[in-house]
């Protein structure tokens, strides 16, 4: 994305030593005007060209990617208020970018604030294991305890930790989600190119995605395909959950494959034909095999006893991600181990 100043410079004598164009896209002159001693300086009116890696972004979303701190109901306000133009014209919050869009983003001050000891903790260098890295595509090791993204009182998730620590990258987008508790393998697009293509396999059915479970209980069918359909409801107390309701509820296919009997537990592959909401825990949990250390649809007595025993997270690993490389065509098979929580348990229960 490009910058257009809509001021010319006082000055026209070339400079010494050009400058190169910085990688990124930088801000236009600043207000002239003095800014309080506790208050950022606001920039001027920019104009932004749209270039590939903003196509297709609600502006909404845009425009709190490129006014980072401003509260989104200003960021609505400036939109209803026209202060915001697409191409000259008047846009609502839904409307979607065009390649070669220019967006007027009118000059917005954001009271600079220290960052306090909490904000500083929430916002960790992340330390996740990369699978595979190139120009178009990142997968990450996501380690459990941590969220995808901000939100439920996570201010920064894996998104966010990934942006701050890397600002050099203009794009950076969850292809898919995992719940918090649940580790492994994370797709995060670089393009939006390959966002696009990648959500399109999904659709088709091109990406497969198999997990490791430990369930109560011994699996006694080799391979089986579970078709529930799942629906989401709000509990009296706001809780959001699912269940499976064949009426109502959207398809939702699972096929379980039986990896190894463990006592009196189960080790199961999970491998999904469509990615609902906790598909896999919900599908588990209603055949009556409810995942280890699941706080939200496990068995809670036995998971007490499980956390005295070492297992003091959800027995759920995203351990398979095969697919096509979304501008290469290329085949990639990427695996992740078990993580050293859940093969240290896995192997006392198996003694």
């Amino acid at each position: 994305m490009k910058h257009l100043g809509e001021r010319k410079s006082r000055s026209n004598k070339p400079s010494s030593s050009p400058r190169k164009p910085s990688p990124r896209a930088t801000r236009t002159a600043v207000s002239a005007d003095a800014s309080p001693p506790n208050a950022a300086r606001a920039p001027r009116v920019q104009t932004l060209i749209i270039d590939e890696a903003s196509i297709d972004q609600r502006v909404d979303n845009f425009l709190m990617r490129q006014l980072k701190g401003v509260p989104r109901s200003h960021i609505y306000q400036i939109l209803r208020s026209g202060e915001v133009r697409v191409n000259s014209g008047r846009v609502d919050a839904t409307y979607r970018l065009k390649e070669g869009d220019k967006v007027r983003v009118p000059p917005v001050r954001v009271a600079a604030k220290a960052p306090t000891p909490q904000a500083a903790a929430q916002h960790p260098k992340p330390e996740f294991g990369i699978v595979f890295e190139d120009e178009a595509l990142l997968v990450i090791d996501k380690p459990s305890g941590v969220a995808v993204h901000g939100g439920s009182g996570v201010s920064f998730g894996v998104i966010e930790q990934l942006r701050h620590a890397r600002p050099e990258l203009r794009y950076l987008e969850l292809v898919h989600r995992l719940d918090r508790e649940t580790s492994g393998l994370l797709m995060i697009a670089k393009k939006r190119s390959a966002l696009t293509r990648l959500h399109a396999a999904m659709r088709a059915g091109a990406i497969r995605k198999a997990y490791y479970a430990l369930v109560r209980g011994e699996w006694r069918e080799k391979r089986k395909e579970i078709d529930f359909s799942l629906r989401k409801y709000l509990t009296a107390e706001g809780e959001r959950l699912v269940s499976v309701d064949r009426k109502d509820g959207v398809h939702a296919r699972t096929i379980v494959e039986l990896a190894e009997v463990c006592g009196p537990f189960s080790l199961v592959k999970a491998t999904l034909d469509t990615g609902r909401t906790h598909q896999i825990r919900v599908h588990l949990t209603h055949l009556g095999y409810p995942l280890l250390g699941d706080d939200k649809y496990g068995d809670f007595e036995l998971n007490r006893q499980l956390a005295k025993q070492g297992l003091k997270r959800m027995f759920l690993h995203a351990a398979e991600l095969d697919l096509e490389h979304p501008l290469t065509g290329e085949r990639l098979a990427l695996r992740a181990v078990l993580p050293q929580e859940l093969s240290t348990f896995l192997d006392k229960v198996k003694s």
